[in-house]
């Protein structure tokens, strides 16, 4: 049975569970750890086009956009939720953005959706934090409180193919399965 647990830095602070919203609710709400400010996403696009002299019709390959994101801080806000979660072997937790969230605060999810693997749970590097990678579509700044619900957590089971051959054992953190 899956389980959803507080990480250390956030052991001794009075957080909402996540929990259903109703006995047929597929997700678990998330709730926000502490007070994040997502920025609008069109700082970001000024500053990259700033940094890189706004030519037109410029493209870049992955790893120029890589170190750009680096060098300007220019990427999706990471927002805790001050939770890990214990998953069942062949289980994934799939992070969605409440469906309200785009229609009512203009705010998404980066990554689409998230997936937090069951190797992630107390992997060195971040004992399995999970945050939402969030980008705000708005004119401007939005304060998430802490409580704040803006995402939810469903735990899906995933199938494997007959020639499966996995890489080894997950060693880092956020995003650490790809190099």
């Amino acid at each position: 049975m899956a389980r959803f647990e507080k990480v250390s830095k956030y052991a001794d602070v009075d957080l909402t569970m996540p929990s259903r919203a109703t006995e047929y609710s597929a997700g678990y709400d998330l709730y926000v750890a502490e007070d994040t400010i997502i920025p609008p996403i069109s700082e970001h696009i000024h500053a990259m086009k700033t940094a890189s002299g706004n030519p037109v019709g410029r493209v870049l390959t992955l790893d120029q956009m890589k170190d750009m994101t680096k060098t300007l801080g220019a990427k999706p806000t990471l927002v805790p939720t001050g939770m890990k979660c214990k998953l069942e072997n062949r289980t994934y937790l799939k992070l969605v953005p409440r469906s309200s969230t785009p229609l009512k605060y203009w705010l998404v999810m980066a990554n689409g959706e998230g997936i937090i693997d069951a190797d992630y749970y107390n992997s060195p590097e971040s004992e399995g934090a999970i945050y939402l990678q969030l980008i705000n579509l708005s004119p401007f700044p939005i304060k998430l409180q802490k409580g704040d619900c803006v995402a939810q957590g469903i735990i899906c089971p995933y199938g494997l193919t007959e020639d499966d051959m996995h890489g080894g054992k997950r060693m880092g953190g956020h995003g650490s399965t790809t190099t």
